[in-house]
């Protein structure tokens, strides 16, 4: 995105610090005017100022379709949502981040996007992601990609915005929009959602259909929505899903969607029964120490506590893995080939030429190891044992398992470790061996996040998760627990991140 507009200093602040009163108030301003305030923001810390970085376009006339919006008398009322670009929408190309699908214009929208419209909502822009949502290379930087640049996190523009829904987290973060929708194979949702301050929910897989997404895995991708609170998220998940006769694993949707916003309000953790996921909670201390205090927050909400000494079979992993890769070249061709347009690449093999053929913009910083990797992973059967075996790990014998042997409707750890300095040259740098996303990604369960609290100024969340179309009663307790929390929460510097001074 570029624009002209220069922001003065005292601008920038004063946007910064109007973001909480847009997020607190959404109920008493008029639809039409949170949209110019939102593309007021776009504009002036997006495209300049700190230049975030995070949309890579947007919709100037989006006041006016707020305002038209709210005379329909629907469930969003003309509330602005921003787009993760692997999601088809009818006004703009679909790029994945990628140069090889610049031109991608399909006219179409993803079937989430006519009932995102359906009800009220108004696709305000397309955010930047991990190119090809983080599958091309395993040196990557998460929140880089050659259509969209270098997503920067708004608690500290030098650190990384996680991936592969990095600019629909930082774009929350930072005010630009009511909500945004992201998608996750594992982590793509509630890892940009954790290390970027807001609420993230990847729900179960079957919830909101794939069809005109581009994709990594049919048995893990699902689309989710990213807010400032987990009512937001609710509102928005119940725009979203639904059943689709063209994405099979949405056949029960119809009949497992809810207002999944309804009770939020007076949900409870009273006498509810919590594992804990102790050895997930990972090395770092300070995590340790704001993961204490939410289980403490909760305790004091009622809740009743259950240690797990849980530790997942290695087979899971690398069996994800090989189902990925699988899955990764057929479901990418299968995709491209539905694309109109002459001259449009239609195999992952296409792609990896057209990186090859394009390596000064698309491989300056990372290769496509992974996407050569998939080119050559075609043993159906072995694939069929991997995803097998994967899904019976991290669900009958995983989140099922514990949920049932410990007697707990929920599992809790800390979602990720504080966000890294952002570094192209080396890629990412993730410590700690904190989360146990991965369990809810695989099995194809829900898996909520909610801000926590912080590690010298940057964000970190609190990970709920349990078995499949359990849905609500995730979103419940995560509004119980967000009630709850005492942990004070930052807000966006819009500047390279200090260190506290020492007290």
């Amino acid at each position: 995105m570029v624009s002209a507009m220069k922001t003065s200093h005292v601008m920038i602040v004063a946007l910064a610090l109007a973001a909480p009163t847009m997020a607190n108030a959404q109920g008493n301003l008029q639809s039409d005017a949170e949209a110019a305030h939102y593309v007021q923001r776009i504009e002036s810390l997006d495209d300049a100022g700190p230049q975030i970085n995070a949309v890579i376009v947007f919709d100037r006339d989006a006041t006016a379709k707020a305002g038209a919006a709210m005379r329909g008398n629907t469930r969003l009322n003309g509330r602005t949502v921003l787009v993760k670009d692997n999601i088809e929408t009818s006004e703009w190309a679909t790029t994945a981040g990628s140069l090889a699908l610049k031109d991608n214009r399909t006219g179409r929208d993803a079937p989430m996007i006519t009932n995102l419209r359906a009800a009220g909502g108004v696709v305000l822009g397309k955010t930047n992601l991990s190119e090809w949502a983080n599958i091309r290379d395993n040196s990557s930087t998460s929140g880089w990609s050659a259509v969209g640049g270098l997503t920067r996190n708004p608690h500290g523009i030098d650190r990384n915005t996680c991936g592969s829904s990095s600019g629909s987290g930082a774009a929350i973060a930072a005010g630009f929009a009511w909500a945004a929708i992201g998608t996750e194979t594992d982590g793509s949702i509630t890892c940009p959602a954790s290390v970027n301050g807001v609420v993230g929910f990847k729900p179960t897989v079957g919830m909101i259909s794939r069809t005109h997404v581009v994709p990594i895995s049919h048995s893990q991708d699902t689309a989710g929505p990213m807010a400032r609170s987990v009512q937001d998220a609710a509102m928005l998940l119940t725009a979203l899903a639904g059943s689709d006769p063209a994405d099979p694993a949405t056949a029960e949707a119809d009949a497992r969607k809810t207002d999944f916003s309804a009770g939020l309000g007076n949900s409870t953790l009273q006498g509810v029964r919590i594992g804990v996921l102790r050895k997930q909670v990972g090395n770092r201390g300070d995590v340790r120490t704001l993961f204490d205090t939410a289980l403490a927050d909760m305790v004091r909400a009622g809740a009743v506590l259950v240690d797990i000494d849980f530790e997942p079979n290695g087979e899971m992993y690398r069996d994800e893995y090989a189902v990925l890769l699988f899955e990764l070249r057929e479901d990418m061709g299968t995709y491209l080939r539905s694309l109109p347009g002459a001259d449009m690449p239609r195999s992952l093999s296409d792609l990896i030429a057209f990186n090859e053929a394009n390596s000064a913009a698309e491989m300056r910083w990372f290769g496509q190891s992974i996407f050569l990797e998939a080119e050559a992973a075609t043993d159906r059967s072995a694939y069929e044992k991997a995803r097998a075996n994967a899904l019976k790990l991290a669900g009958a014998e995983g989140i099922d398992r514990l949920l049932a042997e410990n007697e707990v409707a929920f599992l809790v750890a800390p979602t990720t470790g504080p966000a890294w300095v952002s570094d192209l040259v080396n890629g990412d740098h993730f410590s700690g061996g904190i989360g146990a996303g991965s369990l809810a990604a695989i099995a194809g369960y829900p898996h909520l996040t909610v801000p926590m609290g912080a590690v010298e100024g940057l964000p970190v969340g609190l990970s709920i998760m349990s078995g499949k179309w359990r849905d609500h009663d995730v979103l419940k307790a995560g509004a119980a627990y967000e009630r709850a929390r005492t942990a004070a929460l930052p807000e966006p510097s819009l500047a390279r991140w200090q260190p506290a001074p020492a007290e």
